[in-house]
Order: C-alpha cells, then sequence, then structure tokens
C-alpha cells in the first residue's frame, strides 16, 4: 500500500508535522525493512504452508478480530514502527493502553535519535479518539504544555502510518477486509498459544465494514492510497482475540517509496483505561509543517 504526503494549504497535512513523517524524511534512498519490527521473527518472510485450522475458516476468524476485541473491553498495548535508511533500521516504539468500546487509548511513543534531529527527545504523549489525535511534547516550536491535534479524516492515510503510531482499533478494524488468508499454525507468544494467520487486507472493504467511529478515517485511508491492499501477520488466541498483529504499507515522500512494517502487541485484557481529553484551551493552534530537513512552525 502507498500512502502519498501532499501539502494542501489550510488541510491537516499543511498544519501538522507528525512524528513519523521526520523518519521518513531523514530515510531518503531507504529500502524496505528487513526484520521483524523488534518484536521477534514471525516468520513473515517464509512461504506460508496452508494447514487446517481448528477455529473455523481463516478469513472469518480474521475478519471477526474487532468485535472480539469490543467485547473484551481494553488492552496494554506495545506497538512500534519501523523502517529503514542506508540499511540502518528506523524503529518508532510506543507503550499505553486503549480502550476498544469507547476507542480511546493512551500511547507514550519514543522517537529514535535521528527522528528526533537530536541526542535527546522526550517522549511524546498521544491520546487516541474517533477521528483525532492529540500529541503533547510535539516539539516543533509546540509549547510544552499544549496539546496538537489532527483530525484523522482530513489524513490522506487515515493515521495508518503519520502519527508513527497505528490506532489499535484501525489496526484491527483493517482485518474486516481481509482476503487471501491463510492459516499458517500454532504458535506461542508471551506464554499464550495462538493461531497464526496470513493474509492481505483491502482498506476499502475494511472502510465500508468498519463501525462508524472508525469509518471516517478508514474512509479517508481508502481515497488516499494508491492500492488498497495491505499484507498482514495476525496472531490470535484460543478465544479468538487478536494478540499481534503487523501490517506492512509502503510511505511515498517526496523520494523513493519507504517500506513501513507496523506492529500492535495485545495483553492484559480488561485492564482500567483513563484517558481525559485536552480541553480547547489546551489545543496549539499555530501551524506545525514537515520541511525536508526537519519539522518547523510557520
Amino acid at each position: 500500500m502507498v500512502v502519498r504526503q501532499q501539502r494542501r494549504g489550510g488541510g491537516a497535512l499543511a498544519v501538522c508535522a507528525l512524528a513519523v513523517a521526520g523518519v521518513m524524511t531523514l530515510a531518503g534512498g531507504c529500502s524496505g525493512p528487513g526484520g521483524d519490527g523488534g518484536d521477534g521473527g514471525d516468520g513473515a518472510g517464509r512461504r506460508a504452508v496452508a494447514v487446517d485450522d481448528p477455529a473455523g475458516t481463516p478469513v472469518t476468524v480474521v475478519r471477526r478480530a474487532a468485535e472480539k476485541l469490543t467485547g473484551a473491553g481494553s488492552a496494554g498495548t506495545r506497538t512500534s514502527m519501523e523502517t529503514a535508511a542506508g540499511g540502518t533500521r528506523v524503529t518508532i516504539r510506543g507503550e499505553g493502553a486503549y480502550d476498544f468500546r469507547r476507542q480511546l487509548g493512551r500511547i507514550k511513543v519514543v522517537l529514535p535519535k535521528d527522528a528526533a534531529g537530536s541526542d535527546e527527545h522526550r517522549p511524546i504523549t498521544e491520546l487516541l479518539a474517533p477521528g483525532a489525535l492529540y500529541m503533547k511534547n510535539r516539539g516543533a516550536g509546540v509549547p510544552a504544555d499544549k496539546w496538537v491535534r489532527i483530525d484523522t479524516t482530513t489524513l490522506e492515510d487515515g493515521n495508518l502510518v503519520t502519527g508513527g503510531v497505528t490506532d489499535p482499533m484501525a489496526s484491527a478494524e483493517l482485518l474486516r477486509g481481509a482476503d487471501e488468508v491463510t492459516y499458517v499454525g500454532t504458535t506461542e507468544l508471551a506464554g499464550v498459544t495462538v493461531r497464526h494467520y496470513r493474509g492481505v487486507a483491502d482498506i476499502g472493504r475494511a472502510a465500508r465494514a468498519a463501525s462508524p467511529s472508525s469509518r471516517g478515517a478508514l474512509g479517508a485511508a481508502a481515497k488516499g492510497f494508491s492500492t488498497d491492499s495491505v499484507p498482514f501477520d495476525a496472531y490470535l488466541d484460543d478465544e479468538g482475540l487478536l494478540r499481534k498483529v503487523r501490517h506492512r504499507f509502503t510511505f511515498a515522500t517526496e523520494g523513493p517509496a519507504v517500506a513501513v512494517v507496523s506492529t500492535m502487541l495485545l495483553y492484559g485484557f480488561g485492564v482500567p483505561v483513563a484517558v481525559r481529553l485536552p480541553p480547547g484551551a489546551d489545543i496549539y493552534t499555530g501551524q506545525v509543517e514537515q520541511g525536508r530537513s526537519g519539522p518547523e512552525t510557520r
């Protein structure tokens, strides 16, 4: 899947310089990641061997992932978003918790040194909400006590890539568009036996089947990507709960296309999730742009 970042006067892509955009700018001429996203190998590079799935038809099982997570209520999450620059991996990592019923989450995002443009950078706090992304400690001239708010329905990728974290609900909702799904077999993940599925998700189909709260952002992504195909590896436990999913995107910048691997791990189902969205007075109203050499404020 390829998303093309364009600058529109007054549009969200012109107003905001998001964390991962800095990584993509610095990763000019890169090749695709050759690893596992930093979360352990899953054999994604090996040819899948079809075996019988005792849980049912693979495509049906995978498409139910979002529904099952909503039933579970909430979970802790760890995320990674990886690309490669000149053979060197560049990884943005996140950790937090997400409420699938309210579709609200809080994730602390840690940028690599090169992405920050300096030796150290304070972790970015991201609040995820239906149709919106809030970022604190964004840098690029944004006051430390202010939040940047982005309307994800106006982003050409629906914030699947540009925020540095793929929204956990969006990761699951993408699987509603799963097709060509193969059941690979069972494996163990953090002490839990899981079933491994490999396939390709169609983002347009996922947008049409998504819950109303997710439909806007996924609908924007369906219009903004040059292809709807998203290869994935998904791992579900015996209850049908998604424990891990890896999506492989291609991000088109002003230079060569960059491969981006987004991985999400879920654990501790049912944990309490406290998310308070910032009031209007705490929202930064200036403009932030992503320049070729890094973020700049206008």
